[in-house]
This record gives C-alpha cells, structure tokens and sequence, in this order.
C-alpha cells in the first residue's frame, strides 16, 4: 500500500492546522518530516511488519513536532544540530512504529463505530459542547455546571476504556459516575441549602487535608468543624465521614431519627433513591480495590454491565440536563438540541433494551 508523502505546500496547511508553538522551528521539522518519511518508507518496503501499511503523515509529524519541543527543552546548549535533529526522527519513528503499528490491544468486544458506543458519544459531545460555553470553576456560582461538566466527561472516559477493551476498568470508573450522579440528583432537587453545605464541607475537607492558605486558616476551619459535630453528638473518630458526608444534614429528610448515615450507600445513595444499585456499586468498588474479581473476570460480563449501567447513569443525568439548562441556553442552540435529541433519544432507548436482554439471557446461561 502507497503512502502519499506531503508536499511542501501539503506541509504547511498541516502546520498551521496543527497549531505548533512558535518556539518550534517549522523548516527544521520540515526537514525532519522529509527524513523520517524516507526511512519510514524503506521500512514499509523491507516489509518488517509483514504486512504493508500505510505511513500515516499527520501522526508521524506530531511524534516529530512533540519530540522536538522535549528535546530542546533540555538540551539548550546544542553543538551539533544535524545530530540533535537526527536523534529526534530516531526516537519519533520507534515511538511511531511501535506505538501506532506495535500497539498492544484486549480482546475487545464493541468498536467507536457501534451504534451502542457512537449514539451515546455523540450525545455526549453534543453535551459538553453546550457546557463548555457555561462559566465554570467557580464552585459558589457553577457547582452544578462543574458537576454535570464532570459526569459527562466521566462518561466518556468510561467509553473509551470500554471500546478499548478494559471492560472491568471501565466498570469501576462507572461507580466514579454514580456517586457524581447521586450528589447531582440530591443538589438538584434540594437547591441552595444543600450546595451551601456541600461547599462548607468542601472547604473542611480542604483544611483536613492541609490544602488551605495557611495554618492558621486551617485551625479556624477545624474550630468550625468541632462545633459543627458537636450539634449532632459526634466524637473525634467520626471526623472524616462527617467531613466527607455531613452535609447530608441539610436535607430534610435527614434528622435524628432517620436510618440515614454518614456514608455513600446508607447515606447519599438512599437519599438519591438509587438504593437499587447499591450490589452493583458494591462489585465495582471490589473491582476498583483489586480484588479477585479484577484479575479473574468474565470480560463479556462486565462489558455489558457496564453498557447497561452507563446508559441508566446517562438517562437521569440527561434528564437532569435537559430540565435544567436548556432554559439558559439560546434559543438556536436549544432548537439543535432538541432536533438532536427528537432523532436519537429513542434510538438510545432501543440500544438499552436490547443490550438489557442480551445481558440477561447471558446470566442465565451463565448460572446453568
């Protein structure tokens, strides 16, 4: 198979589209590029991977621009440059060979081109498209739009871990998602007294890991928080879950006579009505904490578990996100959004059911 080398002009659309920083000199990669492409291209003939394959130029050339700028950054007294430049192709077609052509791969059972994977990615792009023009890191102002921001990233973490064929890794990163989820669904529908909190106890945690500005504000958070625990009869060993969890306490339903506690499952789970998935979330935390599970697992099993979970997870989180931010957005943008969502929600819809029957009638040949 041919691989068409880039002209000078070819060269230069691809630079510019690549946007190199101006501390990389272009004619000096260009001048790598050219060498490089012909010693890849004599490789390719010598057939040393017993099969053709094309030279990809765009890829070649990041290994070449990104080499480059590492090189130079540590070396700044050059005194032969000729060598310097032909050290940097060496490295970059190793790395190039190897990495694109070399690459170790699992077992996989899906691909990006699955309706079950490309349906819910688009979503998601379209998604973190909208977000990305929302302020963001402020917690007093944009902790939800931080949070949704993040569980939809998660999400696509969790897909291409999966597509990539880490099935039980994936499955792990999902329990990541849930409990963002379920601190979504609590600050969604509980509002301001609860962000107010959830930020509180971010700051306590902040100060017990010794993250704040100085000591001294880290004794007066402490202060805060041993009088925060005191109201609720609490010792010095329930410290860090009150830290982590107490802000539970400003949801109504959370009192001293309720079954609720300073933890995920009996704690912010319940409170979120998803207690349905507490098993599930208890095998992702074994696998999370390498247990035998991890090393000695069904991979087929997880990957359709995982596929199940993140469509539920997405569901409510996209109900979360419709509901709410399609009411700040453009009218345009929520007009796109709801085209998108009138052609492609069903479809995720029938993906769910039929990845739900393919993963029971798997656990029930399994159990035989």
């Amino acid at each position: 198979m041919n691989s068409l080398k880039l002209t000078k002009e070819q060269f230069e659309q691809v630079y510019e589209q690549l946007r190199v920083p101006s501390s990389i000199n272009k004619e000096e990669i260009f001048e790598c590029y050219e060498f490089a492409f012909e010693n890849a291209s004599k490789l390719m003939e010598e057939n040393i991977f017993g099969k053709s394959l094309p030279i990809n130029s765009v890829v070649l050339l990041l290994y070449l621009i990104n080499e480059y700028g590492f090189y130079f950054t540590f070396n700044k007294e050059i005194k032969d440059k000729d060598l310097a430049l032909s050290k940097i192709v060496s490295v970059a077609l190793d790395k190039y060979f190897t990495n694109e052509h070399l690459d170790f791969k699992n077992d996989q059972f899906t691909n990006k081109f699955s309706p079950a994977i490309s349906t819910i990615e688009l979503y998601l792009n379209f998604i973190l498209g909208i977000l990305r023009n929302y302020p963001q890191k402020n917690p007093q102002e944009t902790l939800m739009v931080d949070m949704a921001n993040k569980a939809f990233k998660v999400s696509k973490a969790i897909i291409e871990l999966i597509v990539k064929g880490f099935e039980t890794e994936a499955f792990s990163t999902w329990r990541t998602l849930h409990e963002i989820e379920c601190i979504l669904i609590l600050i969604n529908k509980y509002g301001d007294p609860v962000i107010k909190s959830y930020l509180k106890h971010l700051r306590y945690a902040l100060a017990y890991r010794g993250a704040l500005n100085s000591s001294e504000e880290v004794d007066a958070v402490f202060v805060d928080i041993k009088a925060d625990m005191k109201k609720y009869d609490l010792k010095s060993k329930d410290m860090k879950k009150f830290i982590e969890y107490g802000w539970l306490t400003s949801i109504e339903e959370y009192g001293p006579e309720c079954s609720y506690k300073f933890n995920f499952r009996d704690g912010v789970e319940k409170l979120a009505g998803l207690s349905d998935y507490s098993k599930v979330y208890e095998m992702a935390s074994e696998i999370a904490h390498s247990s035998p599970l991890l090393i000695y697992s069904r991979t087929q099993y997880y990957y359709h578990l995982t596929i199940l979970q993140l469509y539920e997870s997405f569901f409510r989180l996209e109900e979360i996100f419709s509901k709410i931010y399609l009411t700040r957005i453009s009218k345009e943008e929520a007009t796109r959004y709801v085209m998108m969502r009138n052609v492609y929600y069903s479809s995720l819809q029938v993906i769910y059911q039929n990845e739900k029957q393919i993963f029971f009638k798997k656990s029930q040949q399994d159990n035989k």
